[in-house]
């Protein structure tokens, strides 16, 4: 664990540093909200497991570390909008907290400083522009076009999840200097464990304890949000075995990509075992 919190540390800091540059001053306390409230920083960690895995230093990866968990952050305003949520990791919501118009100018003020973060590499902006577009095209599905079976409810957590998952892992390998096959390749198992993560998510929303889990459960049913319990007729334990696959579609993927620092590699595959079994 040593190992993996040494990095999440150089996140936390940049993230910090970054925080407290933002102009003015009520924007940077709706950005500090929003971004420094906690959350498990696992798209940080990939990128920057990512880039050590291809030979990189995790210093080179941590700007674009910081850059895919503010859009992450900024998604979960929007999120949190949409749902009507009053609560985001154990505090309140953005829009609750201020309110509506505030938490759409914090989500703004969150994209800007990422694509900032972005803009020193070309490829690196094209990645994460690419990762915009599916996560607004999930979020517009979620709302006007709502999936009705597993097909489409697997291309929604392609979408909603597993697209910035692959911009996390795009952006490290990128970072590391990788060839356009090596970032595919990490993009690909990223992507795999994004939708394993978002499956097994919904499942555990269906079928956990609150106090297990650590937040409240049922909230899919309660704001009519689609989920793979929801949408399709599967079991928890059938839409489990959904994730499994997933996971391994993922791991056959960093099986082909050339994998330059053993360790890094390794808490990878962990991250692809752990998202299907996990319990909170």
């Amino acid at each position: 664990m040593e190992y993996l919190e040494r990095r999440v540390a150089l996140v936390e800091e940049r993230l910090t540093e970054v925080v407290e540059s933002v102009e003015p001053d009520r924007l940077r306390d709706q950005v500090d909200h929003v971004a420094l409230s906690g959350g498990k920083r696992v798209r940080p960690a990939v990128t920057i497991l990512a880039c050590e895995a291809v030979g990189g230093m995790s210093e080179e990866a941590v700007d674009f570390a910081v850059g895919i968990e503010l859009v992450h952050s900024a998604s979960l305003v929007v999120d949190d909008i949409i749902d009507r949520s009053d609560v985001r990791r154990g505090t309140e919501s953005a829009w609750s907290a201020y309110d509506h118009g505030s938490a759409i100018v914090a989500s703004d003020g969150l994209l800007g400083e990422a694509f900032a973060l972005f803009s020193a590499d070309e490829r690196a902006m094209r990645v994460a522009a690419d990762a915009m577009v599916e996560l607004g095209e999930g979020e517009a599905s979620e709302l006007v076009a709502r999936p009705t079976n597993e097909a489409e409810y697997m291309t929604l957590a392609r979408r909603k999840t597993g697209a910035l998952f692959r911009a996390a892992a795009e952006l490290g390998a990128i970072a590391g200097d990788a060839d356009p096959y090596t970032v595919e390749s990490f993009g690909d198992y990223a992507e795999g464990v994004g939708v394993a993560f978002q499956i097994r998510d919904d499942v555990l929303d269906a079928t956990a304890q609150a106090g297990d889990l650590g937040k409240p459960t049922g909230q899919d049913e309660a704001v009519d949000r689609p989920s793979v319990v929801r949408v399709t007729e599967l079991a928890p334990e059938e839409a489990d075995s959904r994730a499994r696959s997933r996971a391994d579609d993922a791991l056959a993927a960093l099986d082909a990509a050339e994998v330059v620092d053993r360790e890094a590699g390794g808490y990878l595959r962990d991250l692809a075992e752990f998202v299907v079994v996990r319990e909170r």
